[in-house]
Parts: C-alpha cells; structure tokens; sequence
C-alpha cells in the first residue's frame, strides 16, 4: 500500500508541475491558463492529503489529532491550496507549489532511476543533481516567495480580487510555517 501511495503522490507531483507550467507560459490561452492554475492547487491539494493520511494513517476528530496535523507541513500546503483555488490567479502563489512539488517529484523519481539501474537515463540524473544540489535556494525563494505573498493578499483584497478573509487565513498559514519542524528556512 505504501508503494502505491508513493506512486500516487509522484504522479500528482508531476501533474502539478504540469499544470502550473502550463499556467505560467500560457501556450493555450489566458482563459485555459486560470484553469490550469485551479487545476495545480487542487493537484497540490491532493498531493497534500495523501502526504497528510500518509504520516498521520489514523484519522480522529479529536484536538490532539488536530493539533498534531496543524504541525505538519503536508497540511500546511492543503491549507495554502484552499485559500488559493477559488481566488484570483496570481502567478506569485503558484511557485511554492510547483517548486516544491518538483523538488519532491525529482527525490521519488531519483529512487525510481535507481530501481531500474544506475547508468538508466544520464541526462535525466544530471538533471535531478542539478535541481538537488540547488535545493536550499529552492527552499530560500519558497519562503520568501511565502512572506511577500502576505502583502499580495492584502493587496488583491483592496482591488477587489479577493476575499475578506483571505489575508487572515494567510497570516494564519504564515504563523504556521514559522513554526514548521521540517523546513527550517521559513523561519
């Protein structure tokens, strides 16, 4: 079960990667560009849960249990898809996602390169020690890129592009990452 839960969480990983390339350099179109940005939060948002189920496997409505998945990054970035998805697309809040989801993607497609052997596909493994000995700038410019996020709710909220509730369900999320045990770099 837990091969199929890994596999399942790779390949919602790259649908993600995908989809928010897609929103990025909009080659279909402005219009079909929204669509891929909903489409990569609700991917993330999948790849969330599945991560969540995967370290806490027994769910309870209880506070403990709540408290316990309120300190894990997984339910973190659920909550971060959620405020997102029904929001005006800004290009700024996808590139947590997409970055996380293809440092992720890259670590499991790694392991899957080396389960087929270890001279399988060069380019491909250079590509991944690229993107992996660049990972604490990766992880820098993903906490950054969260921290300036803040004023950009604020900011859509006075435009119009944005709900009321927003930048505090945002400040929440903040609050969250500061606290984070597993990402030290968004302290």
């Amino acid at each position: 079960m837990a091969n199929k839960l890994d596999t399942a969480m790779w390949l919602s990983r790259w649908f993600t990667v995908y989809c928010s390339a897609l929103f990025i350099l909009p080659i279909l179109g402005l219009h079909e560009a929204a669509s891929f940005y909903q489409r990569a939060l609700l991917a993330n948002a999948l790849t969330s849960a599945l991560r969540l189920h995967q370290r806490l496997p027994h769910f309870q409505l209880s506070r403990a249990f709540l408290s316990q998945a309120l300190l894990e990054d997984s339910c973190h970035y659920l909550l971060y898809s959620l405020i997102f998805v029904n929001s005006y697309p800004v290009t700024m809040s996808i590139f947590p996602v997409l970055l996380f989801s293809l440092l992720h993607a890259s670590t499991y497609t790694k392991k899957v390169l080396d389960a087929k052997g270890a001279n399988s596909m060069p380019f491909v493994r250079g590509l991944l020690e690229k993107l992996n000995s660049n990972q604490q700038n990766i992880l820098k410019f993903i906490a950054c890129n969260e921290i300036f996020l803040m004023p950009a709710t604020v900011f859509m909220l006075l435009s119009g592009q944005g709900s009321l509730l927003q930048p505090f369900i945002y400040y929440r999320f903040l609050t969250l990452r500061y606290t984070s045990r597993r990402n030290p770099y968004c302290r």
